[in-house]
């Protein structure tokens, strides 16, 4: 069974036009007319920066690549393809686990787990699910 999941906060939502940019270092481009979402996490919830213009959060069975810089506190996502905003979108879940993250990342899952960071809420569940 996994043993974490973390799902982040959809605080905005914004429309990005061709050949506008998104992040530290305009390190995405739009190459179409796209929805860009921007949810609460970053580096210094525990998020590697390595994940930046490569990985995926997941609106239920739907990927969402990360677009942009991860920053200290925001990560921007390309929802383009979703038909209406999410009020949160999972980094980490049944589409997306800890070893798949880290593969992304260029590390081990050990790695990702300890570095979240105490600014996440956490829940915890006995039993299992």
């Amino acid at each position: 069974l996994p043993v974490v999941g973390l799902t982040l906060p959809v605080v905005q939502a914004r429309a990005v036009l061709p050949g506008e940019t998104v992040g530290y270092s305009a390190s995405w481009t739009a190459e179409a007319p796209s929805m860009v979402a921007t949810v609460i996490a970053g580096y210094a919830d525990g998020v590697l920066r390595t994940l930046s213009n490569r990985a995926v959060l997941w609106d239920g069975d739907t990927p969402c690549p990360v677009v942009g810089r991860i920053s200290m506190d925001l990560i921007t996502v390309d929802i383009s393809h979703l038909e209406s905003v999410p009020r949160t979108l999972d980094l980490l879940g049944p589409q997306q686990r800890i070893d798949d993250l880290a593969d992304t990342a260029g590390t081990i899952s050990y790695e990702i787990l300890t570095r979240l960071s105490a600014r996440l809420n956490r829940r915890y569940v006995e039993g299992g699910a």
